[in-house]
């Protein structure tokens, strides 16, 4: 075991095997988690005046970009298991944002459709989105690249775990 320098505190650390090259701020992931983490902090005041979280609100985008939904394509769409979404499901259906019903062809699958009070969030929601696009400080341009940048990265993450 090698025996590392004192400590901030003076006192001599062993540490197992070698020591990492790369710090806490030079990892990707560190970057990518905190950044995800002050993205969220930024819509949740905002979103807490629309009365949802953040990952109901991600349910919304969905509902208000395809329409009527079946639960396994809003999982599909947000990458989240069915267990996952159904305790969101059931919030969004106790505040009356959604409906949620059984297909009558197969019990299995639950239909999640806007109220009309589901539908006119989506108005006052753009309002959050721009004030976090204006958060960012970030041009169109340099969001979308910014995006498309991370979606290549995710894709290719995913390749390589399913290597």
């Amino acid at each position: 075991m090698r025996r590392a320098g004192p400590s901030a505190y003076g006192v001599e650390m062993s540490q197992p095997g070698p020591v990492r090259s790369t710090t806490l701020d030079e990892q990707l992931c560190f970057a990518l988690y905190t950044a995800s983490r002050a993205m969220t902090s930024c819509y949740r005041p905002m979103l807490d005046t629309l009365g949802i979280t953040y990952p109901q609100y991600l349910v919304m985008l969905v509902l208000w970009e395809r329409g009527d939904t079946p639960v396994t394509g809003i999982g599909h769409a947000l990458q989240l298991e069915t267990g996952t979404l159904s305790p969101l499901l059931k919030r969004l259906e106790a505040t009356g944002l959604v409906t949620r019903t059984r297909q009558t062809g197969d019990e299995r699958s639950v239909l999640v459709a806007l109220t009309a009070e589901g539908r006119a969030l989506e108005a006052r929601s753009v309002a959050v989105q721009n004030h976090v696009g204006g958060a960012t400080g970030m041009t169109r341009a340099e969001i979308d690249e910014l995006r498309a940048t991370l979606h290549e990265l995710t894709g290719r993450l995913r390749t390589t775990g399913e290597r």
